[in-house]
């Protein structure tokens, strides 16, 4: 397997950008239900897949969530035609046996709450960015964000308590005049690495 095209990387990486303005165009369905088909096939430890994911696309729903957003995220959440609230199962692991047949996976988690919870989270994480890819792959642009009331969102949208917010993404067709200006500065590999 060779390194993609240029083309690609620039629309997955060095052209892609979190926007917070829109185009008045709807995302269809079809893309969305593309762009959760090529995300779960990401890797995840023993192949749990947490991640749940709740689409908001009508202004009812995104009513419900206004009241949790932090002031600053709330008009470019409302304009936004689909919010996504990505959010991870406690209990992932009872699909275990359905998707790591190999071994009892269950039974490392089951009665061990904190185990379970540290694994959904930080396999959720890595699901989420595979989401990032996954819909900048089918034409979209993402706008993820915290800047919310976990506890206000989970209550909201989560009330049995199952699942629990990780992070949420607005989702569209970006319109680049809302972009702040050039790309903020990225820590260099020397900053960041190093090898041993």
């Amino acid at each position: 397997m060779g390194k993609i095209a240029e083309s690609c990387l620039k629309q997955l990486f060095l052209d892609a950008r979190t926007h917070n303005k829109w185009q008045n165009r709807p995302v269809a369905i079809e893309t969305i239900t593309e762009l959760y088909n090529l995300m779960r096939l990401g890797p995840t430890s023993a192949n749990c897949t947490p991640l749940r994911i709740l689409f908001l696309m009508s202004t009812e729903s995104k009513e419900r969530l206004k009241p949790h957003m932090a002031p600053g995220n709330v008009d470019k959440t409302m304009l936004a035609p689909v919010v996504a609230i990505l959010a991870y199962d406690t209990q992932f692991y009872e699909y275990l046996p359905q998707l790591f047949p190999f071994a009892d996976a269950k039974a490392w988690f089951d009665g061990k709450p904190e185990f379970a919870e540290i694994t959904a989270f930080r396999n959720s994480s890595l699901q989420g960015g595979y989401f990032l890819m996954a819909a900048r792959a089918c034409g979209l642009d993402c706008g993820p964000m915290s800047g919310f009331s976990n506890e206000g969102i989970d209550k909201e949208f989560f009330p049995d308590g199952r699942f629990k917010t990780n992070f949420l993404c607005n989702l569209a067709y970006g319109d680049p005049s809302g972009l702040p200006g050039p790309r903020a500065p990225r820590l260099s590999f020397d900053e960041a690495c190093k090898i041993l």
